[in-house]
């Protein structure tokens, strides 16, 4: 039987996975590293290029070179966060100052489109042309993602739909990519390729509902931020409209107050609407949904230890607090 404690054993990967993020970043501009090492070891949950790691070795490919190529991804998300941290005028990121107040815009941005470059680069090393097919999808459609949230700031008449469309290329079409370069590395059939890359995508969508959930409900020291930081931001979620589609009348028009104008002291007000409705826990039922899902796809590969890694990853992600 697999449990979280399992996730331990990956103690030793994911040291390698922090030599590398700071070996591949060397350059001999003081202030990228700087910038960098901030964003990068700052916390995190290296989520992505363990994804990748467990994808590649499951499906037979092995070597130093894996934790390298495990970059990739967590260069491409950090690359994300400085340049949402930018959008959004954040402060606070995992309970640190952001790179943009200590450095400016200017420069943050220019660190993450260096971070971006860098991972093109060495996705280049692994000398695949569909390796560079996926990442430039992936990338692409993370791109889509973030405008498509921006454009919806503050539209509290968003749909489940849009919301799963901005989540999909947003945060899940990353990890998906993660999953499926390990299978192209492994070299396998087309089929076990495909379910790595469904499988990353449903463990996104997860990771990001649940991050939705947590916005509500979180310990703010856990967390690293305020409570409802995303609402304030503008951002509508999959718990807020399950609400507002589900609420009476003078409870909508009472949530649609709360987010357009929230304080500290209207969280509690807010929690109280959402279980009302049953919306936090609608949403988490769809968060199993995916889980469920993931689950399922890793039925196309035979037991290893990476299989009972990725399960236990599964289940980490559902039920995590932060």
């Amino acid at each position: 039987m697999v449990t979280k404690s399992t996730l331990k054993e990956l103690d030793k990967e994911i040291a390698s996975i922090n030599n590398a993020l700071v070996a591949n970043l060397q350059t001999h501009v003081p202030l990228i590293a700087e910038v960098g090492r901030h964003i990068l070891l700052s916390g995190g949950k290296r989520i992505r290029p363990l994804l990748f790691l467990l994808s590649a070795r499951m499906c037979g490919c092995q070597g130093n070179h894996l934790a390298d190529f495990s970059t990739i991804f967590e260069y491409l998300h950090a690359a994300t966060l400085l340049h949402d941290d930018v959008v959004d005028a954040a402060s606070v990121r995992r309970g640190r100052s952001t790179a943009n107040t200590i450095w400016g815009n200017q420069a943050v941005i220019l660190v993450g489109d260096f971070l971006l470059s860098k991972a093109l680069s060495l996705a280049v090393t692994t000398n695949r042309l569909k390796v560079l097919q996926i990442l430039a999808h992936a990338t692409t459609h993370m791109a889509e993602g973030e405008i498509m949230q921006l454009l919806h700031t503050g539209n509290l008449e968003l749909s489940e739909a849009e919301y799963f469309e901005v989540i999909d290329r947003k945060t899940a079409i990353l990890m998906s990519a993660a999953c499926q370069i390990g299978a192209v590395l492994g070299g396998v059939p087309p089929a076990q390729e495909e379910a790595l890359a469904e499988m990353g995508l449903n463990l996104g969508m997860t990771f990001q509902v649940v991050d939705d959930i947590l916005d509500f409900i979180g310990d703010e020291k856990e967390l690293g931020k305020q409570v409802c930081a995303d609402l304030r931001e503008g951002r509508i979620t999959l718990p807020l409209i399950h609400a507002l589609a589900r609420a009476e009348d003078a409870d909508r028009q009472r949530l649609k107050d709360i987010a357009k104008n929230l304080t500290p002291e209207m969280t509690q007000e807010l929690r109280q609407l959402l279980d009302r409705y049953g919306s936090l826990d609608y949403a988490r039922s769809i968060a199993r949904r995916y889980t469920l899902q993931a689950q399922e796809n890793l039925a196309a590969f035979p037991a290893s230890p990476e299989k009972n890694y990725f399960w236990a990853i599964t289940e980490e992600l559902l039920d995590r607090t932060h």
